[in-house]
């Protein structure tokens, strides 16, 4: 493991973020982007929405209901973007999945996300994992008016 955290430690941060979410909430001004994802196999049903202002993430959030991995991992993604370029929140994304998919990645650069390093030995929680980070690449895309895989 690249950082040194105990599985206790892990499961502890995870259910912060699950009981006590970050940036969980509709935001009522319109100039935000919005994206729904949802998962057939989990109850996952959860709004992502960004603003971005002259290349700058400015707000991130989530609303909906989502099972402890899913409400976490949003949660915990929604403050590492948050003040980023787009550029830099498309690198977090991408060392986020690197992570996920067992690849190597900047642990650093995740911060509290480095928490999902497991996720992979648990194929079924991978969906649940990477919904809102999902649609957070997608949000991005569509605020630049491209593609970005």
């Amino acid at each position: 493991m690249p950082i040194s955290i105990n599985p206790m430690m892990m499961r502890q941060i995870i259910m912060d973020h699950y009981e006590h979410p970050h940036n969980k909430r509709t935001p009522t001004n319109d100039k935000y982007l919005k994206i729904n994802m949802n998962s057939e196999s989990c109850i996952d049903n959860i709004d992502v929405f960004l603003l971005v202002e002259n290349g700058i993430v400015k707000d991130c959030c989530f609303d909906g209901i989502g099972c402890t991995i899913s409400t976490a991992s949003t949660s915990i993604m929604t403050d590492l973007v948050i003040g980023k370029t787009i550029e830099e929140a498309y690198n977090i994304i991408d060392n986020y999945r690197k992570m996920i998919h067992e690849d190597e990645f900047d642990d650093e650069l995740l911060e509290e996300a480095i928490v999902f390093i497991n996720t992979s030995k648990q194929a079924s929680r991978i969906k649940c994992a990477t919904i809102g980070w999902n649609g957070l690449n997608e949000l991005l895309d569509e605020s630049k008016g491209d593609k970005h895989e």
